[in-house]
């Protein structure tokens, strides 16, 4: 979803999701509906002795849950805040804090692997939001008790939120990976485990969360945004687990190890008919190759860029035309991690390969996903000096 930016908090930029924008008016109507049932938990939870009537009348309502929600997605900024001032503490950076459909969350540029860096990362932001719970019923307790809509509104809000802000950090402590709770299951996990383990039955727990979070929202007195909640652990869960197990896989491999060398790279001329290179596309059994022009690299063109040409004008056409000129390059001696990284986020298939200004090879994510799994099913990789030279490249099965 289109996310932009509203400001930003100790450096760190706060973005807004699209879903954001329409969660807050949903959650604002749904507050000002239920002002009847909230007084009366909050009557008999704290005690509040407010009055049901004022907080209802006219457009009162509306305006008491508009301020609750805004204040319940406050306290979610705040949470995240929590989590990355304690991330930066420790060196990690933090990219943004993304505030979307479901609450907020705080983009580490690395994940820590010390447990006991990731521990206390974890129980900041319940720490906080449990902070802001008892500040706001302190709040409560001060505001003076009586029939007018002022008061009335001030002590519904505050108790409001005392009760939102502890139960967020109670809910986020749930076992649910890759919630807080889940981070804090796997560091105590990693303590005596690897990480990659660690995070395998962090992740199984988190899914099997998941399901039983999903049955309760179907069969149970929830609701279908608990569905959503349970579809959104598994699938974070799923992916963060899988995001690890590569990131085990490739340690110590670099991007000379998987790429593709320069000397049997497959190239396509500028000036070749967009008809040929679907040709040589189907010939050679490849939908991306770096376009060259007087011997220079000056481009890359794929399948999608030949699409875009209808076939009636393919044989005018010429690659130089349609290829892309925008490159993404990567270092021989970056690691395969960091590559499989930014073929992620930037949505590509290809990086060039360059040592010092000069093209040295192509990696694909199709040639990561084969050395993945290779390493992942145990084949005969080592890493071995390169003829002629003291470089280390990756022996898969006598290949390379």
């Amino acid at each position: 979803m289109p996310r932009f930016r509203i400001g930003s908090a100790f450096g760190i930029p706060i973005q807004l999701d699209l879903t954001f924008l329409i969660v807050l008016p949903l959650f604002a109507w749904i507050i000002g509906v239920q002002i009847g049932q909230t007084v009366t938990v909050l009557n008999d939870v704290w005690g509040a002795g407010l009055p049901v009537g004022p907080l209802e009348a006219g457009a009162i309502r509306w305006v008491l849950g508009l301020a609750a929600a805004t204040g319940l997605f406050v306290g979610v900024v705040l949470h995240e805040l929590g989590h990355s001032l304690v991330a930066i503490r420790y060196g990690y950076p933090i990219s943004s804090i993304t505030l979307w459909l479901f609450g907020g969350i705080a983009q580490l540029d690395e994940m820590p692997e010390d447990w006991r860096h990731e521990l206390v990362i974890a129980l900041a932001g319940p720490v906080v939001s449990v902070a802001l719970g008892v500040l706001s019923y302190v709040g409560f307790l001060l505001t003076p008790s009586g029939s007018g809509v002022v008061f009335a509104s001030g002590k519904f809000l505050l108790g409001y939120l005392a009760l939102l802000n502890v139960a967020l950090a109670v809910f986020n402590m749930l076992p649910g990976f890759p919630m807080d709770g889940g981070r804090v299951l796997r560091a105590l996990l990693a303590r005596n485990r690897g990480y990659a383990r660690a995070t395998k039955i962090a992740a199984e727990v988190g899914k099997a969360f998941a399901l039983l979070l999903g049955l309760f929202g179907l069969f149970g007195p929830g609701s279908l945004f608990l569905v959503a909640i349970a579809f959104f652990i598994y699938i974070g869960a799923s992916g963060e687990a899988q995001q690890t197990m590569m990131k085990a896989a490739f340690e110590g491999f670099e991007v000379r190890d998987i790429m593709t060398p320069a000397d049997r790279v497959q190239t396509v001329a500028a000036d070749a008919s967009v008809a040929e290179l679907i040709e040589q596309m189907f010939r050679e059994r490849h939908t991306g190759f770096p376009v060259v022009r007087n011997g220079e690299i000056v481009g890359l063109v794929t399948l999608e860029d030949a699409r875009a040409v209808r076939e009636v004008e393919r044989d005018a056409y010429r690659v130089g035309e349609v290829m892309t000129t925008d490159l993404e390059t990567v270092e021989p001696t970056a690691s395969a991690m960091d590559a499989m990284e930014r073929l992620q986020r930037n949505s590509i298939g290809r990086l060039l390969v360059y040592d010092e200004g000069e093209f040295v090879g192509l990696l694909t994510r199709s040639d990561l996903l084969t050395a993945l799994n290779i390493i992942k099913e145990g084949g005969n990789v080592r890493r071995q000096p390169s003829p002629g030279s003291a470089d280390e490249s990756l022996s898969m099965d006598g290949s390379r």
